[in-house]
């Protein structure tokens, strides 16, 4: 009788509804001929780069002038971005985890979800309708919280699920912040002592060389409003010297300021630049502590523009990117194992990061209950 209930349980759980696990991310051009439409849609996004009442007009004419020279950025990396392949290959990858470690909710069900490229939201929520689903899980890229990354993506899907959903069919809870998860830590504490110990540097100076933690940078104007993002990258930095028992001298830098408003600092380049003429100092080994996968901001602004602004270029290093790294994936999958098994909706400080980030010009909600509550 046994081998005839172990086909029954397998044969329950394939007929089971789906639970979705949809990975939401900035996104980027897969191809260079997208790069317009995900500009426009970048700097649309009053979430991100506030320009007020302009927002469209501004939003028109920066995406139109940077469009050429953002285009022949992507084509030096590869013809585009590699966000789509990485982020479809960690969501496939986790709920196959999922499957294994968390058969209670099994079968799980991958998607991505875009803010600014394919697949944009309406497009993967049009998809998960059509696929049934009736529980998902959004599960945010950003491991430190900002109003203007994984709040941008949420207030997305609010809108979009009032569009394409407005029964309420799929009921959501959501991940919107890690920045210690011991998965994350430990991919990018295993990068940077592989990075350090790669650098053409004698073994009694490896101790000297200083880690450069770069994250994107934020309009202070978001900053002032008490965004959760700053303190949360800091303790991600913080968590993996101390994993590392704080084996070199580090820093926290920003990158990829845009436009002429204050932007959080200091620079990732000019601090890099600074270091590397100086001669006590054996190299700088730079890691995008915010980004889960290689994409522009690594593969050209840190490898491509900064490299070809050093003078001694060999002695700077940036750790690689967390990609298909099998202890991040591992860290992935127990995050949503968690979060499944706790019934947690949302994070306690998201209702204050609302209170303190939202902008009254754009469609959101008045509490996360209202998308991420339970079903009545």
């Amino acid at each position: 009788m046994r081998p005839v209930l172990v086909f029954k349980r397998a044969l329950s759980t394939k007929t089971r509804p789906a639970t979705a696990v949809m990975f939401m991310n900035m996104g980027g051009p897969s191809t260079v001929p997208e790069t317009y439409d995900f500009l426009l849609r970048l700097f649309s996004d009053g979430d991100l780069i506030p320009f007020g009442r302009f927002q469209n007009l501004l939003a028109k004419f920066i995406a139109k002038r940077r469009t050429p020279k953002i285009e022949s950025y992507y084509q030096e990396i590869g013809g585009g971005s590699p966000i789509r392949k990485w982020s479809e290959l960690q969501c496939k990858a986790v709920c196959e985890r999922l499957d294994q470690t968390n058969p209670e909710f099994a079968p799980h069900k991958p998607y991505v979800a875009f803010r600014y490229a394919r697949p944009l939201t309406e497009e993967t929520l049009t998809q998960m309708k059509k696929d049934g689903i009736k529980r998902a899980i959004a599960f945010s890229q950003y491991p430190q919280f900002s109003y203007s990354t994984t709040a941008s993506s949420i207030n997305e899907l609010y809108r979009k699920s009032k569009e394409l959903d407005p029964e309420s069919e799929i009921e959501w809870s959501i991940i919107d912040r890690w920045p210690k998860h011991p998965g994350l830590v430990k991919a990018f504490s295993n990068h940077i002592t592989k990075a350090i110990a790669e650098l053409n540097v004698d073994e009694s100076k490896k101790k000297d060389v200083v880690v450069l933690f770069s994250a994107h940078s934020l309009p202070m104007e978001i900053v002032n409003r008490g965004d959760s993002y700053p303190a949360e990258v800091a303790a991600t930095v913080y968590a993996i010297m101390e994993k590392l028992k704080f084996s070199n001298p580090y820093r926290l830098v920003w990158q990829s300021q845009v436009g002429p408003k204050p932007w959080l600092g200091g620079k990732t380049d000019k601090i890099t630049q600074k270091l590397n003429e100086i001669e006590d100092i054996p190299g700088v080994v730079i890691v995008p502590v915010a980004f889960t996968s290689d994409h522009i901001e690594t593969l050209h602004e840190i490898d491509i523009e900064l490299k070809n602004e050093l003078k001694f270029p060999s002695k700077v290093l940036r750790a690689e990117s967390l990609n298909g790294d099998e202890d991040f994936l591992d860290g992935l999958a127990d995050l949503v194992k968690t979060h499944l098994q706790s019934g947690e909706r949302y994070n306690k400080q998201l209702p204050l990061d609302y209170t303190l980030g939202k902008s009254s010009i754009y469609e959101i909600f008045n509490h996360p209950d209202e998308l991420f509550g339970k079903k009545k």
